[in-house]
C-alpha cells in the first residue's frame, strides 16, 4: 500500500465567491420550496422582498423568512442578474 501524499505544485485557492454562491443557492432553494408549499408564487414574493426589504413577503414556514434575511438583498440581486446574463449569452 502506497501512503505517499500527492505532490502539490503552487498554492491551493479557495474561491470565496463560489462558496458564497453555493450558500445563496441553498438558502434560495429552501425559500422557494417553502413558498411553493404554502401556495405562493416564489418569484413574485422574492421580488417583493428584494425590492422593498419587507421580510413579510417571505413565509415563516420552514424558517424561510430568517433564512433569506441571512443574505444581503444586494447579494441576491447580484446572483440573479449574473445568472440571467449568463443564460442569455
Amino acid at each position: 500500500m502506497d501512503n505517499k501524499k500527492p505532490e502539490r505544485h503552487g498554492t491551493q485557492m479557495f474561491d470565496v465567491n463560489k462558496a458564497r454562491a453555493a450558500e445563496i443557492d441553498s438558502v434560495m432553494l429552501e425559500v422557494n420550496n417553502a413558498l411553493n408549499e404554502k401556495g405562493y408564487s416564489a418569484v413574485s414574493q422574492i421580488v417583493g422582498y428584494v425590492m422593498s426589504g419587507d421580510p413579510t413577503y417571505i413565509t415563516s414556514h420552514k424558517d424561510a423568512r430568517n433564512l433569506i434575511q441571512s443574505i444581503e438583498r444586494d447579494e441576491i440581486l447580484e446572483e440573479m442578474v449574473k445568472r440571467y446574463l449568463l443564460s442569455i449569452q
